[in-house]
């Protein structure tokens, strides 16, 4: 039997502001039972009022800050125009807990600690409203991260004649935010503040451009449905998240190898593709398996031969129940919000897909994909671009007990350590499951049961194994068993 590595202190939280977009408004949820349909619910026009309320004080803050995108860290209060003083002062006013309050936008948000994406934000105190990881510090973070909606008026997609994703995209676009904050994480870090002032950073400017709504941008939605095939994506229907997994591992690799028969050509995903599979008899009460030789073999294979370690996403598909969640997921499902590694999960109320990233207390908080806006397609040189359709102030929430039991939840290891870092958090997590893990983690394969592929077995959790010898560095498996840690 092989250990896993034991995980070290925790991550310092990550404190530094890089000037990121102040929020505008807080709203409960307004997702509807429904797919596509936009809610008519009170708190949704609550939210509407609110977010004009609080907009103009914001606006004014985005044309006077000084700070640049292209640094990291607290900025300096110098400017030449000394605007940059006045607009700290008054955000920390305008931010401050109490404001909030007195303005009834903690109708979301309660006292209790929010966990977003592996950082831990907590209710500042009147005394240190400046507090880097206050809910106005969670506030920040929400507002920078990448919201991807419905679009209307981009190119037909394939023989469709479709132009607009309305009512059916909403699982396309979740998985798109995820693997963006993924991108994100990876090219400017997890302290990444969307900027207030333009030029904006190449690397952001370059992540938007890949989710643009064309052919021409690798990540778009016609390029999904094309790689998601084989997997019942199509223009007008709705998928679950294991097929959406399935389709993000076809398109990288077919990305790969596009990029490998051009000479000095690209790859547009910089990280190494994991979609986690399980057992096919259920011993384990089918949860998928993570196994550390698999994940090395990826990172190998990504490398082109070479032993360093890449960053690599894995994505992990499951159903946690029939008709509900069982609870006794629930606290679980919770907990892979502290990992550092955090990207989510893929998923949300039965019919209508969210991109939950956050937890406080017993609510999910979601990036909602269901608003429709126009088509923008930016050109990856366009550093004055304006990008405020990508992102969005409204923090929106659901009971963690409501959700669709069908889900995937998304982590992201930059290198060899934080992979360790991650198995043994996993490990832990397994081990407080009382017999019925999310997934477990193993260290190598055992050919002692036969397993069968994942490409040919899609039963309702999308079990299959791995084969390490069969990887081929996109996830792509055959048939094996694990020793099991």
């Amino acid at each position: 039997m092989t250990s896993l590595p034991d995980r070290g202190a925790a991550q310092p939280s990550d404190s530094s502001f890089e000037g990121g977009e102040v929020v505008a408004a807080v709203a409960s949820s307004s997702t509807s039972e429904q797919r596509g349909e936009d809610s008519t619910s009170k708190q949704s026009k609550t939210s509407s009022i609110l977010s004009g309320v609080f907009t103009p004080p914001f606006t004014f803050f985005e044309g006077h800050n000084q700070d640049s995108p292209q640094t990291c860290g607290p900025k300096s209060p110098k400017s030449s125009s000394g605007s940059y003083g006045w607009s700290r002062i008054l955000r920390r006013i305008v931010c401050s807990g109490s404001m909030w309050r007195l303005l009834g936008c903690n109708k979301v948000l309660t006292s209790s600690d929010v966990w977003f994406l592996g950082k831990c934000y907590k209710e500042e105190s009147s005394s240190d409203s400046d507090s880097d990881t206050g809910h106005s510090a969670f506030l920040e973070d929400f507002s920078s991260r990448i919201w991807i909606t419905y679009r209307k008026g981009f190119d037909a997609i394939s023989d469709s004649k479709l132009t607009s994703d309305v009512n059916w995209g909403c699982m396309v676009r979740s998985s798109q935010m995820l693997v963006a904050q993924a991108l994100i994480f990876h090219h400017l870090g997890r302290s990444w503040r969307k900027p207030l002032e333009k030029p904006y950073n190449p690397e952001y400017i370059g992540v938007l451009h890949l989710f643009g709504d064309s052919e021409a941008c690798p990540f778009s939605i016609h390029n999904l449905l094309q790689a998601g095939k084989s997997y019942g994506l199509a223009a007008g229907s709705w998928v679950g998240p294991y097929a959406m997994c399935r389709a993000w591992q076809t398109l990288v690799r077919t990305n790969r190898e596009q990029a490998a028969e051009v000479e000095n050509g690209e790859e547009k995903f910089p990280m190494a593709l994991y979609v986690v599979s399980g057992d096919e008899d259920g011993e384990r009460g089918g949860a998928p398996v993570v196994c550390i030789d698999a994940a090395a073999k990826l990172c190998h294979d990504f490398n082109k031969g070479e032993s360093t370690w890449s960053p690599i996403l894995l994505l992990v598909p499951l159903v946690l129940g029939l008709d509900k969640i069982n609870p006794r997921y629930i606290p679980l499902l919770k907990e892979t919000f502290t990992f550092p590694q955090s990207l989510g999960i893929l998923g949300g109320k039965p019919g209508t897909s969210t991109y939950m990233a956050g937890v406080q207390d017993d609510r999910a908080l979601f990036l909602d994909p269901h608003e429709v806006q126009m088509a923008v397609n930016i050109e990856p040189d366009n550093l004055e671009a304006d990008t405020s359709s990508y992102h969005c102030s409204i923090v929106r929430d659901m009971a963690l007990d409501q959700i669709d039991p069908s889900l995937a939840i998304g982590f992201y290891c930059r290198d060899k350590d934080e992979f360790d870092d991650f198995c043994s958090r996993a490990s832990e997590l397994a081990e407080k499951a009382n017999g019925a893990p999310l997934f477990t983690v193993v260290q190598s394969i055992q050919p002692s049961r036969q397993m069968y592929n994942q490409e040919e077995g899609c039963g309702s959790c999308g079990d299959g194994m791995v084969n390490n010898d069969d990887l081929d560095g996109s996830g792509e498996t055959g048939e094996e068993e694990w020793q099991i840690l």
